[in-house]
């Protein structure tokens, strides 16, 4: 016996409208794919600009791969494959032993300063394919 009745009608309306956006998930994938490339960009640019400059040869040594998309897993891939990246970025010893040269960090900030731009990162075509699906 039930004492009271609930009215679901602007849910079922939810519903619906949430089926039909997860309906085309082609759509998603490609906007997440895209927004995921200008974030790439975007990284890959403030590393480059953060990077200290010798001969150059370490600034243009900066590559994007990805989205990478697996699972609940999404990642995107920056690297430097120039042999002495790691030393610059969290620094080496002096030749002689007798000192140490601070790293840069040009990568490690560079993360941390995307991480907090994703949102403003995000393309607005990606952020309506999304809207009503959360």
């Amino acid at each position: 016996m039930a004492f009271f009745t609930v009215d679901d009608d602007e849910f079922q309306a939810w519903a619906k409208e949430v089926q039909a956006k997860a309906a085309n998930p082609a759509h998603l994938k490609t906007e997440l794919q895209r927004s995921l490339k200008r974030v790439g960009v975007q990284a890959q640019r403030r590393v480059s600009n953060t990077t200290p400059v010798d001969t150059g040869n370490l600034r243009r040594g900066w590559t994007i791969e990805g989205p990478f998309i697996g699972g609940a897993v999404i990642s995107l891939q920056l690297s430097n494959n120039v042999e002495y990246a790691p030393f610059i970025e969290n620094g080496h010893r002096t030749r002689g032993g007798g000192g140490w040269v601070e790293g840069h960090f040009m990568l490690r900030d560079t993360v941390e300063a995307i991480s907090g731009e994703l949102p403003s990162l995000l393309t607005p075509s990606f952020m309506s394919a999304m809207e009503g699906l959360l």
